[in-house]
């Protein structure tokens, strides 16, 4: 495992030079670029490439903008970056993804929805959280295997036939349920979790406890708002289908 002093994204900022702290890194500037030149070629004709396009440069701006150095000093910025690339990017990537080949049943909503939670959950956990600051290895496993199976998740919830409407809302208010549970942890939590913000975020004028409470809230609001979005698209496609009379 590659180790190192400085985390991927340099050294704690201090306020006064958090916006100069932008991230110019060439490679992620090309694979991103790539992966979104690469997504709007494959984009079906009958859709709009425009959530395609808003979704890889949210996806950019959440890698490449003095977020990137705040989301160091502050768990509460990273968990920003993380809601950002998984309740934001994620779901405009996915709805204009391909239609993915189905698997028998409705095991491809049940399988996406439990990688999301083991992701999100594996890296919100004390050791693993801390590891990604001294391994950029580990850095960016956490941030593709969240990424990616936001994205994987999303495609099935926003593009699941209409009678599989019942197990999307089903997965659908697990995961919100999962998230706003994890949140109310670290919310509520008596005592700071995370050793590496224990020094990071006093010149933000937060304890590190007061850090943590806000990342959890962060996550617990937003999460429950989308994914009740995603709940109310189900049933609509699925009351269209049943008015129209028209197989799903």
């Amino acid at each position: 495992m590659e180790l190192q002093s400085v985390p991927y994204c340099g050294l704690p900022p201090l306020p006064a030079e958090l916006l100069q702290r932008f991230n110019l890194d060439p490679l992620l500037i090309l694979i991103l670029a790539g992966c979104a030149v690469a997504h709007l070629l494959v984009v079906p004709r009958a859709h709009s490439r425009w959530p395609a396009a808003a979704g890889w440069l949210i996806a950019a701006a959440a890698f490449l903008s003095p977020l990137c150095a705040l989301s160091v000093a502050l768990f509460s910025a990273r968990i920003a970056q993380h809601m950002i690339l998984v309740l934001i990017a994620a779901p405009l990537i996915a709805v204009s993804l391909p239609a993915p080949a189905r698997i028998p049943g409705d095991h491809a909503l049940w399988i996406t929805g439990s990688a999301f939670f083991a992701a999100l959950w594996f890296w919100h956990m004390p050791v693993p959280y801390d590891a990604t600051f001294t391994s950029n290895t580990l850095y960016w496993l956490m941030h593709t295997t969240l990424f990616g199976s936001a994205i994987l998740l999303w495609r099935e919830l926003l593009n699941h036939r209409a009678e599989g409407t019942a197990t999307a809302l089903c997965v659908g208010a697990l995961t919100s349920m999962q998230m706003g549970l994890l949140g109310a942890v670290l919310t509520f939590a008596g005592h700071p979790l995370f050793v590496w913000h224990l020094t990071t975020t006093w010149p933000w004028g937060l304890t590190a406890l007061q850090d943590q409470q806000l990342g959890g809230t962060l996550m617990w609001v937003p999460g429950i708002v989308l994914f009740l979005f995603a709940a109310l698209r189900s049933l609509s496609r699925l009351w269209t289908v049943l008015n129209e009379g028209t197989p799903a």
